[in-house]
């Protein structure tokens, strides 16, 4: 994961303590890549507060710096496009975004890190197709012409043409490899040639956020990766909670993962770090959390997630 100043170092400390809590015998190594102050930012990105530091290396994790090079502050996400390159060579990985937490047993997912795949945890967020412009065929079709990519394979063909599952998307909130450095490499080389020479198709398309997303199912193709959904699926939906903003954990989770969540923030030299970050405070802390619970059927919840935002936004309990 990338750990970072501000609301990052929090969440890399709820994630870390998460696998201590619900996967006790884990013995693989938790390693926190760490942004360092070069030009690439305006303000220093490392993890200032030292009582997190601290409890991080009490549970196991090593925090490891990383030079940005072609990203920083104009485009964050590719932190974890260029964390990879200081990530131990030649060994399997998983990467996993700081907004998530271990809810499962992780030995339970049948990983097979020769044949990549991301989290299918995602809306059609990208692109907006454009009145008369290219449509998703013309738009994803010349981005795997530009790395000389099988298209036709990457389609699922159980749905219709133009129609934007058809289409391979990720939310990079999780992917894993063989090798971090090897993966790393040629993420960057995509992202790089995406933002700096996009194919024509994509001139009226918004890059920010969304590279990183459009980048990875190029990278997992070009690796023989594609979707596999019986990771996916564990990953997505049993083993870890890609939560993104507390507020819409307890809004839509099981009561089992809510469980897991505060039980992971009880022990008082877990909870005493923590309370420094206001959203866990008040939310998980505080109890509002269950406020927010108490708005929505969780067997019946709206089929957009903007829905959910706006009426957490109402009741002020939206924070982050």
């Amino acid at each position: 994961m990338v750990g970072q100043g501000g609301r990052l170092q929090f969440e890399a400390l709820l994630l870390v303590a998460s696998l201590r809590q619900t996967n006790p015998n884990f013995k693989g190594r938790v390693i926190i890549a760490e942004p360092q102050m070069n030009h690439r930012w305006d303000n220093d990105p490392r993890m200032a507060n030292t009582d997190v530091r601290e409890a991080l290396e009490r549970l196991g994790a090593e925090i490891r710096p990383f030079e940005n090079q072609v990203f920083g502050c104009g485009y964050p996400y590719g932190n974890k496009i260029e964390a990879l390159q200081v990530m131990p060579e030649g060994e399997p990985f998983l990467f996993l975004d700081t907004d998530t937490i271990i809810t499962g047993d992780l030995s339970k997912v049948p990983f097979d890190f020769d044949r990549p795949t991301a989290s299918m945890k995602r809306e059609n967020t990208w692109p907006q197709l454009e009145l008369y412009g290219p449509g998703y065929n013309q738009i994803w079709g010349s981005l795997y012409t530009k790395f000389g990519l099988d298209f036709e394979s990457s389609l699922d063909t159980s749905y219709p043409d133009e129609y934007w599952r058809r289409y391979m998307y990720f939310n990079a909130g999780f992917f894993y490899f063989r090798c971090p450095k090897e993966f790393g490499e040629r993420f960057l080389e995509y992202a790089r040639l995406i933002r700096d020479e996009p194919p024509e198709e994509l001139i009226c398309q918004e890059m920010k956020p969304w590279l990183d997303q459009v980048a990875l199912p190029l990278v997992i193709q070009s690796f023989g990766g594609g979707r596999v959904p019986e990771v996916s699926d564990m990953l997505d939906n049993v083993v870890t909670c890609h939560y993104r903003v507390l507020s819409l954990l307890y809004a839509r989770e099981t009561d089992e993962t809510v469980k897991v969540l505060e039980e992971v923030v009880a022990p008082n030299k877990i909870k005493k770090v923590l309370k420094q970050y206001e959203p866990i405070r008040r939310i998980v802390l505080q109890g509002k959390g269950h406020k927010v619970r108490e708005m929505f059927d969780r067997e019946n919840l709206p089929r957009r997630e903007q829905a959910l935002r706006n009426q957490i936004k109402r009741a002020k309990l939206w924070l982050r």
